[in-house]
């Protein structure tokens, strides 16, 4: 067998370099995934600024929205996480975050099994040491095993799905799992007015999965207009806010309340992971509203703020933190039966997979120059 390229990095700062490591014995339990596109997360991007605050398995593979294919797989390597039969040849994504099924989490509150207190994270806590060095989505390859690493979670894409489309489907998830968190809470109904503030990735995915979910507008907040402000609208926001033309808090406050009614809107999600979003955002909202919290995957550190506003507000405050196991299949179901009415496609800025394409990729996400910078090792799969 051939041998394997992936890239590492070393620490902070640091920049790719692409490691070769022989081709794996593949376990009864495991398969080989071949990877066809894998994106570049705001989370990577922090951790590459040194922003993660656990400690990390340098060096490691980074990357953890991938869809690829199987190649190779063991006897006992049969379904998916959602009982779908896996073969050789199957379109498969996994996600990052993987909860073990064991720990107090897992057991006593499942719908919260995203705090699982030892998880699998692939792209993140398994470092390059580990053989077989395949344990993120920015190589050609990756490894999964369900003896090693028992809490892995494998999910079948359709077979006319794109790999590049299967690529976005763990980043919506999140998106979804959000507006779930809200209505649940009684604070997201159908025919609603949404604020997105933050017009990266999450944020553009947010507009998609709040519309589908029911709402009746959606304004987004961010910046810049190219590529990202314009792509917010074509993916169906009604109105954009520029960050870089109304500089103030109080004037976007007061711009978002001209656009959808004094009073404010009903929900507002922070999709921008900027610290000073949740002050702004509240104001955003009439009294009663829900604000959600999901962009804040790293510290960014604190702000003066009055929690009188939210009391005298009587707000619905949530926090969104990834996805449980059950919920990776609306997502994938969402993005296949959308994949005609929204670009989805038109997020995705496309680079090499070798040392100046991953350095570029991280770089130009960094600048805002892409809304998602995707790695793509294998061009023929993607076509």
């Amino acid at each position: 067998m051939e041998s394997i390229r992936v890239c590492t990095h070393a620490g902070p700062g640091s920049e790719p370099v692409i490691r070769t490591v022989p081709w794996p014995k593949v376990g009864r339990k495991a398969a080989l995934i071949k990877v066809g596109a894998c994106g570049v997360c705001g989370t990577d991007l922090h951790i590459l600024k040194g922003h993660w605050p656990k400690p990390l398995p340098w060096p490691f593979t980074l990357g953890h929205e991938l869809g690829g294919i199987i190649v190779e797989c063991g006897d006992e390597f049969t379904e998916d996480f959602m009982s779908k039969p896996l073969t050789v040849g199957s379109k498969v994504m996994i996600p990052p975050l993987m909860p073990c099924g064991r720990c107090y989490y897992c057991i006593h509150y499942p719908q919260t099994a995203n705090k699982c207190l030892t998880p699998v994270y692939y792209g993140r806590y398994l470092g390059f040491e580990k053989p077989p060095h395949m344990w993120g989505g920015w190589a050609e390859y990756v490894y999964v095993d369900l003896d090693m690493l028992p809490g892995t979670k494998i999910y079948k894409l359709p077979d006319d799905m794109s790999l590049r489309l299967g690529a976005l489907s763990e980043p919506l998830t999140s998106c979804i799992r959000a507006f779930n968190r809200a209505s649940r809470a009684g604070g997201f109904s159908w025919g609603d007015t949404v604020v997105i503030q933050g017009s990266g990735p999450i944020g553009i995915l947010a507009i998609a999965a709040a519309q589908e979910m029911g709402a009746g507008r959606v304004i987004c907040i961010g910046a810049p207009e190219e590529p990202r402000l314009r792509l917010a609208r074509e993916f169906g926001a009604g109105a954009t806010v520029n960050i870089e033309e109304i500089k103030s808090p109080q004037d976007r406050i007061a711009r978002v309340r001209e656009i959808v009614g004094g009073f404010g809107a009903d929900l507002v999600m922070d999709c921008s992971g900027h610290s000073s979003a949740g002050p702004e955002g509240i104001e955003m909202l009439r009294d009663g509203g829900t604000y959600v919290e999901m962009g804040q995957f790293t510290d960014a550190g604190s702000i003066e703020t009055s929690w009188h506003r939210i009391c005298t507000k009587d707000l619905n405050v949530l926090g969104s933190w990834g996805f449980t196991g059950n919920d990776l299949p609306l997502g994938v179901d969402m993005l296949y039966r959308t994949r005609n009415k929204y670009p989805w496609l038109n997020m995705q800025t496309i680079y090499p997979f070798a040392e100046a394409g991953v350095a570029q990729a991280v770089k130009d996400a960094m600048a805002m120059k892409t809304v998602k910078s995707t790695i793509v090792p294998w061009p023929e799969l993607v076509e």
